[in-house]
C-alpha cells in the first residue's frame, strides 16, 4: 500500500478529491473506485505497484495517431476503474472481485522502459492508480521518455494539472451524450468535457474515442452533438470511432461497419480527421486533410510507412505543403 494524494480528513472520515465523485470514505471502507480505502484515518492506494497488465502495444492501438506514429509503447494497468459501465470492454480487470496484480514497483518500471520511447497508463482508469503513474513519471524524468493516459476523463483538475507536468498526450472516451452517461455510466458528461478543456488549456495532446454502441450512442444527432462540441472547444483533434463488441453486462449488437462509417461522415463536416477502429478499415490510415494524399499507411494497428515532409519542427503533406497535426515526432519510428 502507499498514500494516497489528494484527500482531506473530516472526522473519522476521509475525502477523496482525487475524481469527480469525490467519495466521503468512513474508517475501513473504499470509495466508488473499490481501490482507495480509508485505514484509520488516512487515505490508501491498494493498487500501488501492482500491476494487473502489462504489455508492449504500438500506440496506435491506445488509439493515439497524431502523436509518436509507430512506436512501441509501455503499457501499464493495475485493477480498479472510477465508472462501472455495463459496456466494459475490460471488465476483468477494470470491475474485479479482489486486489490481484504482479508487484512491479516505479523502480522496476524504469528499468523496463529502457528500450522504448514512452509509457501508456492504459487498459482500466489511470485516474485511480495515479500515485503509481506519478511517483514513476518523476523517477523516469531524466530518461526523455513519454507518459500518456488513456482515460474516461473523469479526473479533478487539481490532479490533473499536477499530472500534466509529466503528461504529453491524452486519449479520453467521449461516450455519449448526458443522458448516455446518467443511464450508461451513473455519471456526468460535464466533467469529462470539463477536463478535455483542461488538457487542451495545458497544451497536452488530446485524441478523442467513441465506442459508438447499436441503440444507445448511435443516433446522428447525438454523434452531431459531440462533434460540435469537440470542434468548438477543443478544435481539430483526432476522432476514433470505435466497433462495439457484446462484453460485460449489455446487451446489443456488434457495430455494423455501414454505422460506423455514417458516423465518420457526420463527423467530417467538422473535423478533419475522424478514424474508424477496432476493425480493419481503409479509415485507419491518414490522409492529408487538403489533398486526401496517403501520409501514414496503417494496417490495424501496425504501421506500414510514414510519407510526410519535415519543415523546422513541422510536419507537411509531401503533395500540396499543408501542415498536417502531429506531436511527439521525436519519439515517432517514421520508417
Amino acid at each position: 500500500m502507499q498514500e494516497a494524494m489528494f484527500w482531506k480528513k473530516n472526522g473519522s472520515t476521509v475525502n477523496c478529491q482525487l475524481c469527480a465523485w469525490r467519495c466521503k470514505i468512513p474508517e475501513g471502507s473504499t470509495g466508488f473506485c473499490r481501490v482507495r480505502k480509508n485505514i484509520d484515518g488516512r487515505l490508501y492506494s491498494l493498487v500501488y505497484g501492482k500491476a494487473c497488465s502489462i504489455a508492449v502495444d504500438p500506440i496506435e492501438k491506445k488509439p493515439l495517431f497524431h502523436f509518436a506514429p509507430g512506436s512501441w509503447t509501455l503499457s501499464i494497468a493495475t485493477v480498479g476503474c472510477n465508472f462501472r459501465c455495463a459496456f466494459c470492454q475490460n471488465w476483468q480487470i477494470s470491475q474485479p472481485e479482489e486486489i490481484t496484480g504482479r508487484d512491479i514497483p516505479p523502480k522496476g518500471l524504469r528499468q523496463m522502459i529502457a528500450d522504448y520511447p514512452g509509457f501508456s497508463w492504459t487498459y482500466t482508469e489511470p485516474t485511480v492508480f495515479y500515485e503509481y503513474f506519478y511517483d514513476t513519471a518523476q523517477l523516469c524524468k531524466d530518461m526523455d521518455k513519454y507518459h500518456i493516459w488513456v482515460t474516461n476523463g473523469y479526473t479533478n483538475p487539481e490532479p490533473i494539472k499536477k499530472a500534466a507536468k509529466y503528461l504529453n498526450a491524452v486519449n479520453v472516451d467521449y461516450k455519449g451524450n448526458k443522458e448516455f452517461y446518467k443511464k450508461l455510466c451513473s455519471t456526468k458528461l460535464e466533467h469529462v468535457q470539463a477536463s478535455l478543456e483542461q488538457y487542451k488549456k495545458l497544451g497536452i495532446w488530446i485524441e478523442i474515442t467513441n465506442l459508438l454502441i447499436p441503440g444507445y450512442n448511435d443516433k446522428d444527432d447525438t454523434i452531431k452533438e459531440m462533434v460540435d462540441w469537440i470542434a468548438d472547444n477543443l478544435g481539430q483533434v483526432p476522432l476514433h470511432f470505435s466497433r462495439f463488441f457484446p462484453h460485460h453486462k449489455l446487451k446489443a449488437d456488434i457495430t455494423a461497419i455501414k454505422d460506423l462509417e455514417r458516423a465518420a461522415k457526420i463527423a467530417d463536416e467538422r473535423l478533419d480527421y475522424v478514424y474508424i477502429g477496432n476493425i480493419m478499415h481503409e479509415r485507419g490510415s491518414t490522409y492529408c486533410h487538403k489533398c486526401k494524399a496517403l501520409l501514414i499507411e496503417r494496417s490495424g494497428s501496425s504501421v506500414n510507412k510514414i510519407e510526410l515532409k519535415k519543415k523546422g519542427t513541422d510536419y507537411h503533406c509531401p503533395n500540396c505543403s499543408a501542415k498536417i497535426p502531429l506531436a511527439g515526432m521525436q519519439w515517432s519510428n517514421k520508417g
